[in-house]
């Protein structure tokens, strides 16, 4: 996130500064002392007025200083008096609505609210009970995002909810995908939230997307079968979320921390990674989508890595270059084989 711009610019302060010495503000007079154009000292005073730092200057009285405590006051009360009043406007929305929660649920799961996994079809029904766990996670939420980078709109739409749940101390936890890396977006996003506390790392493949929260709940989307975003099934059976966290955790460990201000060396060794990822996976034979596809990069960015790959293997075809990495790896084994 970045850094709050000043209430006040140098200048603003300099004519405060020199206005206490005076014991007024002129701004013919500030002008010339500071050496600035009469327009700037005039803005400088508008701003210092703004924020009650100098008296309004009715005609035949001069402009003067005025305490910062008090100005401080006289700004800030009606703004604490608002917040106190979302505060309790929200703690009545919470309990009013919350009273009904049980009611709503008898009427729209029925015999399966006791159930320890719902498969929900409707994308709006996934997201009324992604939000119902948000509320009420008091201490950890994990995350595995496949894909590469996320889209602007989602990652907009996420960001508020992080950075409330960071705001109530839970902890927020997200694996992506190296390729992520490559996203303006996605790296801006990592940016904000790290600095508020949220620890974000990635690997090379994540099979699949997955939210926990508090350890109690999961959601896990459905194999999609259309154009439209799937659904998702909501796991609260111990068992099966107690193993989804450990997968969780034995990602997280090889995980690398997505550092967006890191130094050159890393986004090399990381491009490297994804280099020999390719490699690997053109050895088994998969095609081009379907090598995109576990990297979480686009097909025709996929393709250019292999493009360059081929060239700078010599290959001339698709074919040649798989049977000369495999050759490789086959050689690689043997050497490895012999060394134990």
């Amino acid at each position: 996130m970045s850094e709050p711009i000043p209430l006040l610019d140098e200048l603003a302060v300099a004519a405060y500064e020199r206005a206490l010495r005076l014991g007024s503000f002129d701004d013919a007079e500030m002008a010339a002392g500071l050496g600035v154009d009469p327009v700037r000292a005039e803005q400088a005073r508008k701003a210092l007025q703004d924020l009650r730092l100098l008296s309004a200057g009715a005609p035949g009285r001069p402009v003067v200083p005025l305490d910062p405590e008090a100005a401080e006051a006289e700004l800030v009360t009606p703004l604490e008096l608002a917040i106190a009043r979302r505060r309790r406007e929200a703690a009545r929305i919470h309990h009013e609505l919350r009273s009904l929660a049980a009611a709503y649920r008898a009427r729209h799961r029925g015999p399966a609210s006791g159930a320890t996994v719902t498969v929900l079809d409707d994308v709006e029904d996934v997201r009324r009970e992604i939000d119902r766990a948000r509320y009420g996670c008091t201490r950890e939420r994990m995350s595995l995002q496949s894909g590469g980078g996320r889209p602007p709109g989602l990652l907009e739409a996420d960001r508020e909810h992080t950075l409330e749940l960071l705001r109530r101390g839970v902890r927020v936890r997200t694996l992506y995908q190296h390729t992520a890396r490559a996203s303006l977006a996605t790296r801006t996003y990592v940016q904000e939230i790290t600095r508020q506390g949220a620890e974000v790392r990635t690997v090379e493949e994540l099979s699949e997307r997955l939210i926990v929260y508090d350890r109690e709940v999961a959601f896990i989307p459905k194999e999609p079968t259309g154009g439209g975003p799937p659904g998702a099934a909501v796991v609260t059976e111990p068992t099966v979320v107690g193993y989804l966290c450990r997968s969780f955790e034995s990602v997280w460990q090889i995980g690398r921390p997505f550092e967006v201000d890191g130094q050159p060396a890393e986004y090399h060794q990381l491009a490297e990674e994804v280099r020999l990822s390719i490699l690997r996976l053109m050895a088994l034979g998969l095609k081009d989508e379907v090598i995109a596809r576990r990297l979480g990069m686009a097909a025709r960015t996929c393709r250019r890595h292999i493009s360059a790959i081929m060239e700078d293997m010599g290959a001339v075809s698709r074919f040649q270059a798989g049977l000369m990495i495999g050759r490789r790896e086959t050689a690689r084994a043997e050497h490895d084989a012999a060394d134990r």
